[in-house]
């Protein structure tokens, strides 16, 4: 392997337990870094599943022997995401040294040398030599992949006139409760963008529960409209990269970055609940300058700029730096 080379075409393996968020925040970067990758999706049971992520990996699983699912040739980056994922890491790490650079998405909860590199989103805690941070989570909405979906648009959204609003919408989770009110709360101000003369592109989430997509519903029930409520292909990269405004409720740190890497004005509708990192996570947004809260009746739709937000890149910036680091440290008969 030559010093001056870079990732591309290099190997890489994305270790998770197959949850849709931990997924494509790990795509986004190993699409960033432009790996040949391949998923190794793991699952744990008994004991093994209790004590991830600080147990090891099951003996009966056989890591790194024949017949295995973690066997050599190993790649040159794997990245790992979700508690399930870490004892796989850093099992990997261990028998595979330095022919595999290990990257954990989130804090593993674990010592720092679970990995090579761990990457926390700024509103966490965590910090140390081998910690990156960025705003927003990683994923696969690059500049480029914006510019493309941008050069062409369906017929259904080309017919919608403007300004095209796009509304995202999550659901209720351990810190967001979505209470009734809350959902005619966010009613009344979708319903108040529409006599503004907005259309609409509103795309539900697997956690969208039925009482918030109909008051999304009946406050657009007088405007144009596209409502994507899980039947057919998802039109949400279109919506992203079309919308004029973009509406995102506060319960998804994946939906709200993703919204963010559109450099298109963001506003956030915060239900009840919340927690101080969640709290944390939309103040430094608001502070960048990509966010603004939703109010409960917009008077008129705000205009505001900012340099789109793609974590992805910066993190796989950020893994080339440090494995062009090593690879020049190393001595020559590992160097290959």
């Amino acid at each position: 392997m030559a010093n001056a080379m870079k990732l591309k075409g290099h190997t890489g393996w994305i270790i998770t337990d197959g949850k849709a968020g931990m997924v494509v925040q790990a795509c986004g970067v190993a699409d960033a870094l432009g790996l040949a990758y391949e998923f190794k999706t793991v699952a744990p049971k008994g004991l093994s599943r209790i004590l991830a992520p600080w147990g090891p990996v099951s003996r009966r699983e056989r890591f790194g022997q024949p017949g295995s699912d973690f066997t050599p040739p190993w790649p040159s980056v794997a990245i790992a995401s979700g508690r399930a994922s870490i004892p796989y890491i850093r099992a990997l790490r261990r028998v595979a040294g330095t022919a595999c650079y290990t990257v954990v998405l989130q804090d593993p909860k674990t010592s720092a040398d679970t990995a090579d590199l761990i990457w926390v989103p700024q509103h966490d805690r965590r910090r140390g030599v081998n910690v990156m941070t960025t705003l927003t989570s990683p994923h696969s909405f690059s500049f480029s992949r914006i510019s493309e979906l941008r050069s062409s648009i369906p017929d259904d959204i080309a017919d919608l006139k403007r300004p095209r609003v796009a509304v995202i919408l999550g659901g209720k989770n351990a810190a967001y409760k979505f209470q009734k009110e809350d959902d005619v709360r966010l009613e009344k101000s979708l319903a108040s963008i529409g006599r503004l003369g907005a259309s609409f592109m509103i795309t539900a989430s697997r956690r969208t529960h039925k009482r918030l997509l109909q008051a999304a519903e009946r406050a657009t029930a007088n405007s144009q409209r596209i409502l994507w409520a899980g039947v057919g292909e998802n039109p949400y990269p279109y919506f992203l990269a079309h919308a004029d405004w973009l509406v995102v409720t506060a319960d998804s740190v994946n939906m709200t970055g993703e919204a963010c890497a559109t450099g298109r004005p963001v506003y956030v509708f915060t239900p009840s609940g919340g927690s101080a990192k969640f709290n944390r996570f939309h103040d430094v947004l608001k502070a960048y300058g990509a966010t603004r809260d939703l109010p409960g009746e917009v008077d008129a739709l705000a205009e505001w700029q900012y340099a789109p937000l793609d974590s992805a890149q910066l993190i796989a910036a950020e893994i080339e730096r440090r494995w062009q680091r090593r690879c020049e440290v190393l001595p020559a008969t590992e160097n290959v």
